[in-house]
């Protein structure tokens, strides 16, 4: 009670303080008009009374000097016109209106009337499109429309364990500006569960709804860049330097990519298929003979040992796009003959019955793609890991692709990336390092998945935190 009586107090010497000076203002106007309407009323007065005008008559009139009388007569002529014509033409120096003094009041009265006492943030609402774990975890929010507004946030994620007997503890960041955040040093493969509540003067308010990310799977080695201007020139292995699950590469712009059909933006991490005149001339011989045009992009990474994941993210319009992984020496071989007649999986058969073929039927693949086409991704091929649409081919195609690539048993498995649903996995041959590949047939487009560390809308990292009951 002490506390709103003296807000009121306050509250009511400010608007106490405001009518003085607004009357003050007026009072200043009043004076002023006044005082231009005395000066104004005294000089009329003087002329009315024309005392001097009269004394200059007298004077003139006892000229005896014609020339003098004339030019004399002549301005004093001047002056009674000038005069007359003044009388005649008399406005106030000041007029009465005071129309620029109203007050409009509404606002204010509408501000005392909602007058009330404040309340705490409403559960802050988290923006799931842009909210997502990576290297780290990306996590964004906002205020309800209406909601009173926050000073500051606290943000709390813990990891969920089915098999443990209880639940972990809160980790908790608090004063986090702005509505964004980042998570780091979480645990691959897991299941992280945040939320987020607002804070002001009123307190903290509701939790956001609890929000549920899962991890990448794959903790491994650092793998060894490829250099692109050489790719048969071999670097020695970087041991013993432990990464996060996520794997970091770019776009090899420098070897083998076709220029005419392919652009690789300048930061290496985007490319688009621009068919252009070329496969138009192309299409002519498709009534006569099939010849697609593959045109093929790796990463400038190659990968020894270790389990690692990446992810990347399919323009839904793009015609047909092939995202996985290839042995390096066989995407060289590739590289270097007509890629319009070859196809990117398997050798044609020669056709003789030697046995040869026969003998390589099961060993793994030398290449190992998911097939997107028309936002939907083609499951014909291998053993999908989740359930298929009615026709038992396609199924929608996610925001973002995962690709987890175990080198030791030579398994390459696809994720949608968003809920780490298994997609589809098989064999690859990993007999030597491995790449990062991307195909186009036609018109298309990806990029590939910035870490989250590297954002520039960057607002607070949150790790080795003190735990909350």
């Amino acid at each position: 009670k002490e506390e709103v009586s003296q807000l009121m107090a306050g509250l009511g010497a400010a608007l106490e303080e405001k009518r003085a000076a607004l009357l003050h203002a007026v009072e200043e106007c009043q004076q002023e008009r006044l005082a231009s309407l005395h000066y104004q009323i005294q000089e009329h007065q003087a002329m009315l009374e024309n005392s001097g005008m009269v004394g200059y008559a007298q004077e003139v009139l006892k000229e005896t000097d014609q020339p003098c009388f004339v030019q004399a007569a002549k301005q004093l002529h001047n002056r009674m016109l000038r005069a007359t014509d003044s009388l005649q033409s008399f406005r106030p120096a000041a007029t009465a209106s005071f129309s620029h003094f109203q007050l409009d009041v509404s606002r204010e009265l509408k501000l005392l009337t909602d007058l009330a006492f404040i309340k705490a943030p409403e559960a802050p609402v988290i923006d799931t499109q842009r909210t997502y774990a990576y290297d780290q975890i990306f996590l964004c929010w906002r205020l309800p429309q209406h909601s009173p507004p926050a000073w500051h946030y606290t943000v709390e994620y813990r990891k969920t364990d089915a098999k443990a007997k209880g639940l972990k503890l809160w980790q908790r960041r608090e004063e986090v500006r702005g509505t964004s955040a980042l998570v780091e040093y979480l645990d691959t493969d897991s299941v992280y569960v945040l939320r987020v509540k607002g804070c002001n003067k009123a307190g903290f308010g509701e939790y956001s709804e609890d929000i549920y990310l899962h991890t990448p799977p794959a903790p491994g080695e650092r793998p060894r860049r490829r250099p692109p201007a050489h790719p048969r020139r071999r670097l020695p292995l970087l041991t013993g330097s432990f990464l996060p699950s996520v794997l970091n590469f770019f776009l090899d712009n420098r070897w083998g990519f076709n220029r005419d059909r392919l652009a690789i933006s300048k930061d290496q991490r985007a490319v688009r298929s621009v068919p252009g005149v070329p496969m138009l001339f192309a299409a002519e011989r498709l009534m006569t003979s099939c010849h697609l045009s593959v045109d093929l992009v790796i990463g400038d990474v190659a990968v020894t040992q270790g389990k690692n994941y990446w992810a990347c993210c399919v323009d839904p319009s793009s015609y047909l796009v092939k995202v996985g992984v290839g042995l390096e020496s066989k995407l060289q071989e590739w590289f270097q003959v007509p890629q319009d007649v070859v196809s990117p999986r398997y050798d044609p058969d020669s056709g003789h019955d030697s046995g040869a073929e026969d003998t390589t039927v099961e060993a793994p693949p030398p290449y190992a793609f998911l097939t997107i086409g028309m936002g939907k991704i083609l499951l014909s091929h291998g053993t999908a890991l989740t359930a298929r649409d009615p026709n038992g081919c396609t199924v929608p195609l996610p925001p973002r692709i995962g690709i987890c690539l175990d080198y030791e048993q030579g398994r390459v498995s696809f994720y949608d990336a968003v809920s780490f649903r298994g997609l589809w996995e098989c064999g690859v041959d990993c007999s030597g390092p491995v790449c990062p590949a991307f195909c186009f047939i036609g018109g298309g487009a990806l990029h590939l998945q910035e870490l989250v560390a590297n954002k520039q809308e960057r607002k607070v990292t949150i790790g080795g935190l003190a735990k909350l009951d």
